[in-house]
C-alpha cells in the first residue's frame, strides 16, 4: 500500500477563524482526509510552498505592513518527515505589500515572493539549513489596466519554467505575464527579450500552469473570468495567446472571478476554479496544438473556491472553499475528466494546498 501523503493548507488568520497553517494527511486509496496538526501563531499564511528537497516548508504572511515596513514577510520551516509538524527557521520581509504567490528555483537556492499590493517581486536566498536572507532583489513592475482593481500592477503570481530557464511573473493589474532570467551570481532577475506577453485589457491574468510537455502554459483571468491557451517556446522564453474561452457557463451573469488553475499531471485536462459561480470549469486539452474544449462544470460543493490543487497521483483533486470553511475532495475520471465528490472536511478559511 502506498504511504500517506502529507497535505499543507494554509489560511486568513484574520478573519477570527484560523489559527496558523493546518496540516492534513491523504489516505492514498480513498482520497479522503484527516486533520494531523496546527501550526499556530503565524499570521495570513496565505500561500505555502513545499521546497524541491521536501526537508522545508515557506509561508507568504500576507500584510501590508512588516516590522515597521511598507511589506509583508515570509517564513520558513523544517518538516518533520514523520509528521508533518513544522519547526520555525526564519523570516524575512517579502519586498512589498500583501505577498501572494511564492516559488523556488530548480537548484532550491532562490525563494520569489509575488506581492499583489505593490506590484513587486522579492528574490530571497535560501541557505542550506532553510534559512532565508534578505532579499537580492525587488523588482517593481508598472502600469495599470482599464478595470477596479487594476489601478496598478499587481503581481499574483510566480514560477519558474518548466526547463528552468526563465521565472514567470502574472501581474493581473497590468494584464500582463512577465518574463525574466535569473542571475544567480547576484540574486537578480533580468528581464527576458521578449520581456512579457500581453493579455486583451481588462482580462486581468491571475495564475498559470504549464502543461507538462513544457509546450503549453495555460492563464485564468481573474477579471474577465476566462481560460487562456499559450505557445511557449522554451528557448526565447515566448509565449503566444492562442485560445481564449470563457470559465463560465452559457447564461450565467452573476459576478465572477476566477482564481486558480491546474494542469493534472496526465496533461488531457485544465481546471479553473470560479469564485461567484463557485465552481471548477473542466477543458479538455489537444495534445498537438494546445487548443482546449469545454468539457463541463463541478460544484465545489462552498463558496468562494479560491485555491484547489490535484494530488501527485492524478487521482484527486482537492477544492479549498474559503467562505465555507471546507476542503471538498473529488475523484478525477481519467477518461473524461469529470469529477466526483467525496466527503468534505473542515478547514477555517483555506485559501492555499499544497502536496508533499
Amino acid at each position: 500500500m502506498a504511504p500517506e501523503r502529507t497535505l499543507f493548507v494554509g489560511t486568513y488568520t484574520a478573519p477570527g477563524k484560523s489559527k496558523g497553517i493546518y496540516v492534513y494527511r491523504q489516505d492514498p486509496t480513498s482520497g479522503a482526509l484527516r486533520h494531523q496538526l496546527t501550526v499556530p501563531d503565524i499570521v495570513n499564511p496565505s500561500w505555502v510552498l513545499v521546497h524541491p528537497s521536501h526537508r522545508f516548508l515557506f509561508a507568504a504572511i500576507e500584510t501590508k505592513e512588516y516590522e515597521g515596513q511598507l511589506s509583508g514577510g515570509v517564513a520558513s520551516f523544517a518538516i518533520d518527515q514523520a509528521t508533518g509538524g513544522l519547526t520555525f527557521l526564519s523570516r524575512q520581509a517579502s519586498g512589498g505589500g500583501d505577498p501572494c504567490n511564492l516559488a523556488v528555483d530548480p537548484s532550491g537556492s532562490f525563494l520569489f515572493v509575488a506581492n499583489h499590493e505593490s506590484g513587486t517581486t522579492g528574490v530571497l536566498p535560501i541557505e542550506t539549513d532553510g534559512r532565508l536572507l534578505p532579499a537580492t532583489h525587488i523588482v517593481q513592475h508598472y502600469g495599470h489596466g482599464p478595470r477596479q482593481h487594476q489601478e496598478g500592477p499587481h503581481a499574483h503570481f510566480v514560477t519558474p519554467d518548466p526547463f528552468g530557464r526563465f521565472i514567470i511573473v502574472v501581474d493581473k493589474g497590468i494584464d500582463k505575464v512577465m518574463v525574466y532570467r535569473l542571475d544567480p551570481r547576484g540574486g537578480t532577475l533580468i528581464p527576458n527579450d521578449p520581456p512579457y506577453v500581453e493579455f486583451p485589457a481588462g482580462a486581468g491574468p491571475r495564475h498559470m500552469s504549464f502543461h507538462p510537455s513544457g509546450r503549453f502554459a495555460f492563464v485564468c483571468g481573474e477579471q474577465d473570468s476566462t481560460v487562456n491557451a499559450l505557445q511557449f517556446d522554451s528557448i526565447t522564453g515566448s509565449f503566444d495567446l492562442i485560445q481564449s474561452e470563457s470559465s463560465l457557463p452559457s447564461g450565467f451573469d452573476g459576478r465572477n472571478s476566477t482564481a486558480q488553475i491546474v494542469v493534472e499531471p496526465s496533461g488531457r485536462f485544465v481546471y479553473t476554479s470560479n469564485r461567484g459561480h463557485d465552481s471548477l470549469a473542466i477543458h479538455a486539452i489537444d495534445q498537438s496544438s494546445g487548443h482546449i474544449t469545454l468539457v463541463g462544470h463541478q460544484s465545489t460543493g462552498g463558496k468562494t473556491p479560491r485555491n484547489f490543487n490535484v494530488d501527485p497521483t492524478g487521482r484527486f483533486l482537492y477544492a479549498a472553499n474559503q467562505n465555507s470553511d471546507t476542503i471538498v475532495p473529488f475523484v478525477i475520471d481519467d477518461e473524461t475528466g469529470k469529477l466526483s465528490a467525496l466527503e468534505a472536511v473542515e478547514a477555517p478559511t483555506p485559501v492555499c494546498l499544497q502536496f508533499m
